[in-house]
């Protein structure tokens, strides 16, 4: 730092006899030294020094000034108080018995706190934010369609009763909409609140990122955390939608025998907290399997032959097959949307973004595509491995599997956008964890959930991609030889894996504990996926169809 009465194109001079150049910089001083004046410093044995190179103090920690000794560096920092003191705070007595530790190893405890905030907020509580107010807005936009039709059953009823009714037609109209607007008013102020508490997070995510990057103690020090503000999710408005009861008609008592509706019921229902930890995430409402699953919708795809499908919502579903066109197709087989690949190759395999964009593996050029408003964005592209599975994560990360070019070796790797975030490939003692990694889907609790086709099993890491378990087929079953393909998951924390040769899909518990079977006449079972409600498709290869079944 250039001395103020010395200007930009002077020589830097020792601070202390102030005409020598300056040579060494004393850290715990904060003072600049020619080399006469640093035998002279070290001389002063009242306290510790540390002498550097001057050239080597812009990488030296930044001691803060101590509010009550401005000619002071805090050198210490006192854990009862929770703040930085200088060595004349300590002598004074203030901070007797107190347990001191040295600011810098402070300031690398304080640094690891504010990275696991950040980390919370950014990958955990703020994407379930965006999720919930996803949510509303989605209720929000049934909401003319349930209550059109509340109105249509009062418009025929009216009819049946003529003129006679028409006051009590109109006044049951004026009930329904003021009911749905107080239903539309409960929804808009949830997500109001929903709104202000995401714009806090960012706000919140943004003050951490600086004062990771400034480094400064005072600024570190003084932090106090909200995370536990925030980990308590905000409350789901709960509504009972009212109905209208018609009796028969009766002229002398038509007012009560046209029936009431009911009120209109909003209430709040607490979502529980985020856990710290992966591992620990709030339960869901326990849904108990069904004996008898049972199919509620079959799609005919127009494939030769059927390879996957991936959900968009309970009514729509993307498909690909043995060609090079990728189709969006409703429940009733209607195509709604098709893509082709940039390549003119069939996509190995698809998965959908929260956004509701379809992501596509193309091993013919190695890449990974994003398809947004039709167009086809190439987010990444392999060199000497060629991608495989593909999956969206509870973070909106993309899981991908792929063997090397060799096919010797094979991992899982995780996407940010295009950029590398963990690759796993071997276990604790350094071994493969996959021959062959084909099919992913990512658990609620996070872990990673992977067909490894080579070997016929499903392996199982978590989050960090520490091995769980290998699942080979049901212990019990010596006659029938286990072949897993598709893969996904459901809110209860159940792995679900297609069994192709054998015509079912096989149902585990979290822990790889076999459940049971889903048969319902599948041929070919191939791709798998879940909807928000628990329903599972699956893309039958052998008929080109996706039936969509009921399981919980």
């Amino acid at each position: 730092m250039l001395h103020p009465r010395r200007s930009a194109q002077d020589v830097l001079l020792c601070d202390a006899c102030e005409t020598a150049p300056l040579q060494s910089h004393c850290e715990r001083c904060n003072i600049n030294l020619c080399t006469n004046c640093v035998g002279k410093h070290l001389l002063d044995s009242s306290r510790k020094h540390r002498v550097i190179p001057f050239i080597e103090k812009s990488s030296t920690p930044n001691y803060p000034k101590c509010p009550s000794h401005p000619d002071k560096q805090c050198e210490l920092y006192c854990e009862k108080c929770d703040l930085p003191v200088c060595s004349t705070c300590v002598a004074s007595g203030q901070h007797e018995g107190h347990k001191l530790s040295e600011v810098m190893k402070k300031l690398s405890a304080k640094t690891q706190d504010l990275r696991k905030d950040l980390e919370e907020l950014e990958t955990r509580i703020h994407p379930r934010y965006e999720e919930i107010v996803s949510n509303v807005q989605t209720e929000k936009a049934q909401i003319e369609t349930k209550y059109g039709k509340l109105t249509t059953a009062a418009d025929q009823h009216g009819e049946v009763l003529h003129r006679e009714i028409t006051a009590i037609v109109n006044q049951r109209k004026s009930d329904i909409a003021e009911m749905k607007t107080k239903h539309l008013a409960a929804l808009n102020k949830n997500t109001d609140e929903i709104s202000h508490s995401i714009t806090e997070l960012k706000q919140i995510i943004l003050n951490l990122k600086a004062i990771l990057e400034s480094n400064d103690v005072s600024l570190i020090s003084t932090y106090k955390s909200r995370n536990a503000e925030f980990r308590k999710l905000p409350p789901k408005v709960q509504v009972t939608l009212p109905s209208l009861s018609a009796q028969k008609i009766n002229t002398e008592q038509l007012r009560e025998m046209f029936g009431s509706l009911s009120p209109l019921s909003i209430n709040t229902e607490e979502q529980g907290y985020t856990m710290k930890s992966a591992e620990a995430v709030s339960s869901p409402p326990v849904k108990p399997l069904l004996d008898e699953p049972r199919v509620t919708a079959t799609i005919d795809t127009g494939y030769s032959g059927l390879y996957g499908v991936s959900c968009v919502s309970e009514e729509q579903v993307w498909t690909h097959g043995g060609n090079e066109t990728m189709k969006l197709l409703n429940l009733r087989g209607k195509l709604l949307t098709s893509i082709q690949t940039k390549s003119g190759d069939e996509p190995r395999e698809i998965t959908v973004t929260r956004d509701g964009d379809l992501v596509y593996t193309d091993d013919y050029d190695n890449t990974i595509n994003l398809v947004k408003n039709k167009k086809i964005q190439t987010v990444i592209t392999l060199q000497g491995w060629i991608p495989r599975g593909v999956c969206r994560t509870a973070s909106d990360d993309l899981l991908v599997t792929m063997d090397s070019d060799d096919g010797k070796q094979s991992k899982v790797v995780r996407y940010s956008g295009s950029t590398e975030k963990q690759s796993i490939q071997f276990d604790d003692q350094g071994r493969s964890l996959y021959s062959s990694a084909c099919y992913i889907s990512e658990n609620r609790n996070l872990d990673i959930c992977v067909v490894d086709w080579d070997v016929d099993a499903v392996v199982v890491v978590n989050q960090s991609g520490k091995l769980r378990f290998r699942y080979t087929g049901h212990p019990s079953n010596t006659e029938q030889s286990f072949d897993p393909r598709g893969i996904t998951t459901d809110s209860q924390s159940h792995i679900l894996t297609a069994d192709w040769d054998n015509h079912r899909i096989h149902i585990l518990d979290q822990d790889g504990q076999f459940l049971r079977y889903i048969h319902c006449d599948l041929r070919g079972p191939l791709g798998l996926c879940v909807d928000i409600r628990d329903n599972l498709f699956v893309a039958e290869c052998v008929t080109a169809k996706v039936k969509k079944i009921q399981y919980l």
